[in-house]
Protein backbone atom coordinates (compact mmCIF):
# COMPACT_ATOMS: atom_id res chain seq x y z
CA UNK A 1 0.00 0.00 0.00
CA UNK A 2 2.55 2.39 0.92
CA UNK A 3 4.65 1.56 -2.46
CA UNK A 4 1.62 2.50 -4.43
CA UNK A 5 1.07 6.07 -2.40
CA UNK A 6 4.93 6.60 -3.05
CA UNK A 7 4.49 6.13 -6.81
CA UNK A 8 1.51 8.06 -7.02
CA UNK A 9 3.12 10.91 -5.33
CA UNK A 10 5.70 10.55 -8.40
CA UNK A 11 3.84 10.51 -10.67
CA UNK A 12 1.65 13.50 -9.54
CA UNK A 13 4.90 15.56 -8.83
CA UNK A 14 5.97 14.01 -12.21
CA UNK A 15 2.73 15.85 -13.85
CA UNK A 16 3.10 19.09 -12.35
CA UNK A 17 4.52 22.20 -14.64
CA UNK A 18 7.51 23.28 -12.14
CA UNK A 19 8.35 19.83 -12.80
CA UNK A 20 8.38 20.02 -16.65
CA UNK A 21 10.10 23.50 -16.67
CA UNK A 22 12.96 22.71 -14.60
CA UNK A 23 13.97 19.93 -16.92
CA UNK A 24 15.61 23.10 -18.83
CA UNK A 25 15.67 26.87 -18.44
CA UNK A 26 15.59 27.29 -22.23
CA UNK A 27 12.90 30.39 -22.77
CA UNK A 28 11.78 30.73 -26.62
CA UNK A 29 11.06 34.40 -27.64
CA UNK A 30 8.04 33.87 -29.91
CA UNK A 31 5.02 35.52 -31.62
CA UNK A 32 1.75 33.74 -31.44
CA UNK A 33 1.88 33.21 -35.60
CA UNK A 34 5.45 31.69 -34.80
CA UNK A 35 3.37 29.68 -32.11
CA UNK A 36 0.78 28.42 -34.00
CA UNK A 37 3.00 28.06 -37.11
CA UNK A 38 5.92 25.74 -35.04
CA UNK A 39 3.26 24.05 -32.64
CA UNK A 40 5.18 20.95 -33.17
CA UNK A 41 8.64 22.36 -32.02
CA UNK A 42 7.23 24.84 -29.63
CA UNK A 43 4.79 22.07 -27.75
CA UNK A 44 5.73 22.16 -24.27
CA UNK A 45 8.71 24.26 -24.57
CA UNK A 46 8.94 27.50 -22.25
CA UNK A 47 7.96 30.75 -24.49
CA UNK A 48 8.00 34.62 -24.12
CA UNK A 49 5.46 36.31 -26.08
CA UNK A 50 3.99 40.34 -25.96
CA UNK A 51 0.32 40.84 -26.54
CA UNK A 52 -2.73 41.83 -24.84
CA UNK A 53 -5.59 39.52 -22.73
CA UNK A 54 -8.84 40.33 -24.43
CA UNK A 55 -12.50 38.25 -24.83
CA UNK A 56 -13.58 36.85 -27.68
CA UNK A 57 -16.39 33.65 -27.55
CA UNK A 58 -16.51 34.20 -24.02
CA UNK A 59 -13.46 33.27 -22.93
CA UNK A 60 -9.53 34.96 -22.53
CA UNK A 61 -6.95 35.06 -25.08
CA UNK A 62 -3.86 36.37 -25.95
CA UNK A 63 -3.66 38.25 -29.35
CA UNK A 64 -0.38 39.69 -30.21
CA UNK A 65 -1.00 41.61 -33.99
CA UNK A 66 -3.98 39.98 -35.69
CA UNK A 67 -3.38 36.46 -33.72
CA UNK A 68 -4.87 35.18 -31.12
CA UNK A 69 -4.41 32.14 -28.48
CA UNK A 70 -6.57 30.71 -25.62
CA UNK A 71 -4.67 30.53 -22.37
CA UNK A 72 -5.04 28.80 -19.40
CA UNK A 73 -3.43 30.83 -16.17
CA UNK A 74 -1.08 29.21 -13.51
CA UNK A 75 -1.71 31.67 -10.43
CA UNK A 76 -1.32 34.57 -12.13
CA UNK A 77 -3.99 36.94 -13.43
CA UNK A 78 -4.42 39.02 -16.66
CA UNK A 79 -4.34 42.63 -16.76
CA UNK A 80 -4.92 45.22 -19.11
CA UNK A 81 -2.62 46.71 -21.90
CA UNK A 82 0.16 45.29 -23.38
CA UNK A 83 1.83 42.38 -21.71
CA UNK A 84 4.76 40.29 -21.81
CA UNK A 85 3.87 36.93 -21.02
CA UNK A 86 5.93 33.71 -20.09
CA UNK A 87 4.50 29.99 -19.95
CA UNK A 88 3.88 27.01 -21.90
CA UNK A 89 2.86 26.28 -25.19
CA UNK A 90 0.47 22.98 -25.39
CA UNK A 91 -0.32 21.34 -28.29
CA UNK A 92 -3.20 19.32 -26.80
CA UNK A 93 -3.54 16.76 -29.71
CA UNK A 94 -0.40 15.77 -28.91
CA UNK A 95 -1.28 14.52 -25.76
CA UNK A 96 -3.21 11.12 -24.74
CA UNK A 97 -6.39 11.68 -23.85
CA UNK A 98 -5.23 10.46 -20.60
CA UNK A 99 -2.35 11.88 -19.85
CA UNK A 100 -2.24 12.87 -16.31
CA UNK A 101 -0.64 15.80 -16.52
CA UNK A 102 -3.58 17.41 -18.84
CA UNK A 103 -5.67 17.54 -14.90
CA UNK A 104 -2.93 20.15 -13.65
CA UNK A 105 -3.32 22.29 -17.28
CA UNK A 106 -6.58 22.04 -16.11
CA UNK A 107 -7.67 20.87 -20.14
CA UNK A 108 -10.69 18.77 -19.83
CA UNK A 109 -11.64 16.01 -21.74
CA UNK A 110 -13.48 16.60 -25.00
CA UNK A 111 -16.04 14.15 -26.49
CA UNK A 112 -13.42 14.14 -29.99
CA UNK A 113 -9.49 14.58 -28.82
CA UNK A 114 -8.41 17.11 -31.35
CA UNK A 115 -5.40 16.38 -34.21
CA UNK A 116 -1.86 17.83 -33.43
CA UNK A 117 -1.93 21.14 -34.32
CA UNK A 118 -5.40 21.74 -33.90
CA UNK A 119 -5.83 23.21 -30.62
CA UNK A 120 -3.45 25.07 -28.56
CA UNK A 121 -3.09 26.70 -24.91
CA UNK A 122 -0.59 28.67 -23.59
CA UNK A 123 -0.09 27.74 -19.85
CA UNK A 124 0.79 30.89 -18.84
CA UNK A 125 2.99 31.23 -15.55
CA UNK A 126 3.91 34.72 -15.11
CA UNK A 127 2.35 38.15 -16.41
CA UNK A 128 4.47 41.59 -16.75
CA UNK A 129 3.66 45.10 -17.71
CA UNK A 130 5.98 46.08 -20.82
CA UNK A 131 5.51 49.23 -23.31
CA UNK A 132 5.61 49.32 -26.93
CA UNK A 133 8.11 49.00 -29.22
CA UNK A 134 9.34 52.14 -30.60
CA UNK A 135 13.24 52.06 -31.35
CA UNK A 136 13.86 48.89 -33.22
CA UNK A 137 16.08 45.97 -31.91
CA UNK A 138 16.27 42.64 -32.34
CA UNK A 139 14.08 42.13 -29.53
CA UNK A 140 11.40 44.84 -30.81
CA UNK A 141 10.98 43.21 -33.68
CA UNK A 142 11.13 39.26 -32.31
CA UNK A 143 8.42 40.40 -30.08
CA UNK A 144 6.53 43.31 -31.70
CA UNK A 145 7.08 42.68 -35.29
CA UNK A 146 3.58 43.76 -36.64
CA UNK A 147 4.74 47.42 -35.19
CA UNK A 148 7.85 47.66 -37.58
CA UNK A 149 6.34 45.60 -40.56
CA UNK A 150 7.36 47.24 -44.39
CA UNK A 151 9.41 49.72 -42.46
CA UNK A 152 13.40 49.78 -43.20
CA UNK A 153 15.02 49.12 -39.55
CA UNK A 154 18.75 49.13 -38.68
CA UNK A 155 19.43 46.64 -35.71
CA UNK A 156 22.73 45.42 -34.21
CA UNK A 157 22.95 41.51 -32.88
CA UNK A 158 25.22 38.78 -32.99
CA UNK A 159 26.23 36.29 -36.26
CA UNK A 160 24.57 32.96 -35.76
CA UNK A 161 24.94 31.65 -39.29
CA UNK A 162 22.68 29.43 -40.80
CA UNK A 163 20.80 28.92 -37.56
CA UNK A 164 23.77 26.93 -36.25
CA UNK A 165 22.46 26.89 -32.59
CA UNK A 166 18.74 26.32 -33.31
CA UNK A 167 17.86 29.81 -32.31
CA UNK A 168 14.60 29.59 -34.83
CA UNK A 169 12.17 26.58 -35.60
CA UNK A 170 12.35 27.05 -39.37
CA UNK A 171 13.82 29.16 -42.21
CA UNK A 172 12.73 31.26 -44.61
CA UNK A 173 14.94 29.93 -47.28
CA UNK A 174 15.25 32.92 -49.38
CA UNK A 175 18.84 33.03 -50.80
CA UNK A 176 21.80 30.89 -50.22
CA UNK A 177 23.21 33.72 -47.95
CA UNK A 178 20.26 33.78 -45.24
CA UNK A 179 21.59 34.17 -41.59
CA UNK A 180 20.20 34.37 -37.67
CA UNK A 181 20.73 37.42 -35.75
CA UNK A 182 20.55 37.27 -32.22
CA UNK A 183 20.52 39.80 -29.47
CA UNK A 184 19.96 38.46 -25.28
CA UNK A 185 17.14 36.00 -26.15
CA UNK A 186 15.80 37.08 -29.25
CA UNK A 187 16.60 36.35 -32.92
CA UNK A 188 15.43 36.74 -36.38
CA UNK A 189 16.79 35.97 -39.89
CA UNK A 190 18.19 37.96 -42.51
CA UNK A 191 17.55 37.70 -45.95
CA UNK A 192 19.07 38.81 -49.43
CA UNK A 193 21.97 39.79 -48.04
CA UNK A 194 25.70 38.08 -47.92
CA UNK A 195 27.07 38.54 -44.81
CA UNK A 196 30.52 40.75 -46.07
CA UNK A 197 31.94 43.82 -45.99
CA UNK A 198 35.16 45.73 -45.35
CA UNK A 199 37.55 43.24 -43.54
CA UNK A 200 34.74 40.14 -42.64
CA UNK A 201 33.18 37.78 -45.11
CA UNK A 202 31.46 35.46 -42.73
CA UNK A 203 30.53 31.97 -43.57
CA UNK A 204 26.96 30.95 -42.64
CA UNK A 205 27.75 27.22 -42.36
CA UNK A 206 31.07 27.74 -39.90
CA UNK A 207 30.42 28.34 -35.93
CA UNK A 208 33.51 29.79 -36.06
CA UNK A 209 32.42 33.28 -36.59
CA UNK A 210 29.78 33.43 -34.67
CA UNK A 211 31.48 35.74 -32.76
CA UNK A 212 30.84 38.90 -34.91
CA UNK A 213 28.17 41.39 -34.27
CA UNK A 214 26.82 43.13 -37.33
CA UNK A 215 25.14 45.56 -37.95
CA UNK A 216 22.13 45.01 -40.60
CA UNK A 217 19.64 47.73 -42.48
CA UNK A 218 16.54 46.72 -44.33
CA UNK A 219 13.52 45.89 -44.25
CA UNK A 220 10.90 44.08 -42.15
CA UNK A 221 8.55 41.13 -43.13
CA UNK A 222 7.04 38.28 -41.87
CA UNK A 223 5.94 35.33 -43.41
CA UNK A 224 4.94 31.66 -42.05
CA UNK A 225 5.35 32.44 -38.10
CA UNK A 226 9.41 33.91 -39.24
CA UNK A 227 10.76 37.62 -38.88
CA UNK A 228 12.95 38.68 -41.07
CA UNK A 229 14.76 41.53 -42.45
CA UNK A 230 15.47 41.50 -46.31
CA UNK A 231 18.43 43.32 -46.31
CA UNK A 232 19.71 45.86 -47.98
CA UNK A 233 23.31 47.30 -46.13
CA UNK A 234 25.81 45.28 -43.31
CA UNK A 235 28.34 46.40 -41.14
CA UNK A 236 30.92 45.06 -38.40
CA UNK A 237 29.44 46.52 -35.32
CA UNK A 238 30.54 46.04 -31.43
CA UNK A 239 28.62 44.26 -28.79
CA UNK A 240 26.07 46.31 -26.35
CA UNK A 241 28.13 47.04 -22.80
CA UNK A 242 24.94 46.87 -21.44
CA UNK A 243 25.41 44.88 -18.09
CA UNK A 244 23.84 41.30 -17.98
CA UNK A 245 22.19 40.48 -14.76
CA UNK A 246 22.22 36.99 -13.05
CA UNK A 247 18.98 36.14 -14.67
CA UNK A 248 19.66 37.25 -17.94
CA UNK A 249 22.40 34.59 -18.56
CA UNK A 250 22.41 33.48 -21.87
CA UNK A 251 20.47 30.03 -22.22
CA UNK A 252 22.01 27.04 -24.27
CA UNK A 253 19.16 25.54 -26.71
CA UNK A 254 18.98 21.94 -25.73
CA UNK A 255 19.48 19.68 -28.56
CA UNK A 256 16.60 19.26 -31.21
CA UNK A 257 14.59 16.08 -31.85
CA UNK A 258 15.49 14.63 -35.25
CA UNK A 259 13.00 15.98 -38.05
CA UNK A 260 10.42 14.24 -39.34
CA UNK A 261 8.07 13.85 -42.28
CA UNK A 262 4.47 15.10 -41.60
CA UNK A 263 2.64 14.66 -45.14
CA UNK A 264 3.26 12.98 -48.03
CA UNK A 265 0.82 12.59 -51.53
CA UNK A 266 0.84 9.84 -51.89
CA UNK A 267 0.00 8.97 -48.37
CA UNK A 268 0.59 5.55 -46.38
CA UNK A 269 -1.27 2.45 -47.94
CA UNK A 270 -2.97 4.34 -50.62
CA UNK A 271 -4.52 2.39 -53.45
CA UNK A 272 -5.38 2.90 -57.36
CA UNK A 273 -2.76 6.05 -57.40
CA UNK A 274 -2.22 7.15 -61.09
CA UNK A 275 1.05 5.70 -62.55
CA UNK A 276 2.31 9.45 -63.58
CA UNK A 277 1.89 10.63 -60.04
CA UNK A 278 4.20 13.55 -58.80
CA UNK A 279 5.14 12.27 -54.86
CA UNK A 280 5.44 14.97 -52.26
CA UNK A 281 7.01 14.68 -49.33
CA UNK A 282 6.82 17.56 -46.25
CA UNK A 283 9.17 17.76 -43.35
CA UNK A 284 8.51 19.51 -39.88
CA UNK A 285 11.35 21.59 -40.03
CA UNK A 286 13.41 22.75 -43.14
CA UNK A 287 16.27 20.20 -44.96
CA UNK A 288 19.77 21.27 -45.77
CA UNK A 289 19.47 21.09 -49.72
CA UNK A 290 23.06 19.38 -49.97
CA UNK A 291 21.84 16.25 -48.27
CA UNK A 292 18.57 15.70 -50.48
CA UNK A 293 19.86 14.41 -53.95
CA UNK A 294 21.56 10.80 -52.10
CA UNK A 295 19.17 10.14 -49.88
CA UNK A 296 16.02 9.02 -51.48
CA UNK A 297 15.51 5.59 -53.12
CA UNK A 298 12.35 4.58 -55.08
CA UNK A 299 11.45 0.88 -55.71
CA UNK A 300 9.08 -2.05 -56.48
CA UNK A 301 9.52 -4.27 -53.19
CA UNK A 302 8.64 -7.44 -53.16
CA UNK A 303 9.61 -11.21 -52.37
CA UNK A 304 13.50 -11.67 -53.36
CA UNK A 305 14.18 -15.04 -55.15
CA UNK A 306 17.75 -16.82 -53.78
CA UNK A 307 20.64 -15.69 -55.50
CA UNK A 308 18.76 -13.11 -57.93
CA UNK A 309 19.67 -9.21 -57.66
CA UNK A 310 17.55 -7.01 -56.08
CA UNK A 311 15.70 -4.92 -58.86
CA UNK A 312 17.48 -1.44 -59.73
CA UNK A 313 16.14 1.59 -57.98
CA UNK A 314 13.55 3.62 -60.35
CA UNK A 315 14.82 6.76 -61.99
CA UNK A 316 13.25 10.09 -60.63
CA UNK A 317 14.16 13.99 -60.40
CA UNK A 318 13.57 15.81 -57.10
CA UNK A 319 13.46 19.46 -56.68
CA UNK A 320 13.25 20.68 -53.16
CA UNK A 321 11.05 23.43 -51.74
CA UNK A 322 12.45 25.76 -48.68
CA UNK A 323 9.35 27.55 -48.05
CA UNK A 324 7.34 24.83 -47.69
CA UNK A 325 10.00 22.60 -46.34
CA UNK A 326 8.77 19.75 -49.48
CA UNK A 327 10.51 17.57 -51.76
CA UNK A 328 8.68 17.20 -55.15
CA UNK A 329 9.99 13.50 -57.14
CA UNK A 330 8.96 13.15 -60.62
CA UNK A 331 9.34 9.61 -61.91
CA UNK A 332 11.57 9.51 -65.27
CA UNK A 333 8.59 6.74 -66.89
CA UNK A 334 5.04 6.01 -65.69
CA UNK A 335 4.93 3.81 -62.77
CA UNK A 336 3.74 -0.36 -63.90
CA UNK A 337 0.48 -0.73 -63.11
CA UNK A 338 -0.95 -2.76 -59.87
CA UNK A 339 2.24 -2.69 -58.43
CA UNK A 340 3.87 -2.08 -54.71
CA UNK A 341 5.92 1.34 -54.89
CA UNK A 342 8.26 1.99 -52.26
CA UNK A 343 9.95 5.39 -51.36
CA UNK A 344 12.43 5.29 -48.57
CA UNK A 345 14.35 8.50 -47.23
CA UNK A 346 17.82 6.97 -45.99
CA UNK A 347 20.08 7.72 -43.23
CA UNK A 348 22.28 10.56 -44.57
CA UNK A 349 19.43 12.97 -44.79
CA UNK A 350 19.97 16.54 -42.57
CA UNK A 351 18.00 19.18 -41.58
CA UNK A 352 19.10 22.89 -41.93
CA UNK A 353 19.67 23.20 -38.26
CA UNK A 354 22.33 19.47 -39.05
CA UNK A 355 20.42 17.82 -36.97
CA UNK A 356 19.46 14.39 -38.60
CA UNK A 357 15.86 13.25 -40.49
CA UNK A 358 14.24 10.52 -39.13
CA UNK A 359 14.28 7.60 -41.53
CA UNK A 360 10.90 6.94 -43.32
CA UNK A 361 9.28 4.60 -45.51
CA UNK A 362 5.98 4.90 -47.76
CA UNK A 363 4.59 2.53 -49.91
CA UNK A 364 1.27 2.53 -51.69
CA UNK A 365 -0.02 0.88 -54.90
CA UNK A 366 -0.56 1.93 -58.74
CA UNK A 367 -3.85 1.01 -59.75
CA UNK A 368 -4.36 0.22 -64.02
CA UNK A 369 -4.29 4.32 -65.05
CA UNK A 370 -1.15 5.58 -66.44
CA UNK A 371 -1.67 8.39 -67.60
Amino acid sequence: MLRLQFLATVLLLLSTPGHLTSQGTVRHVATIASLQEYARYFHLQNVLVHGEFVESDARIVLRGGEQDIAVQFDGVAATSGLVEVRGQLLDIGRFEPEDIRLVTYGVTRKSEWPQPGEELLLFVTDVTDTTFATTPSVRGLATQPWRFEGQEVTVVGQFRGRNLFADLPSAPGKSRYDFVLRSADAALWVTDLRPKGRDFDLSVDARFDTGRWLQVTGNVTQNRGLVTIAGTMVAAATAPEAPRTANEAVETAPPLTPAEVVFSSPYEGEIDVPGYTLIRIQFSRGLDPDTVASQIRISYPGPQTPGTPAPAPLEFQQTYDAGIRAIAITLAQPLDRFRAVQVELLGGLRAFDGTSVTPWTLTFMTGGQLR
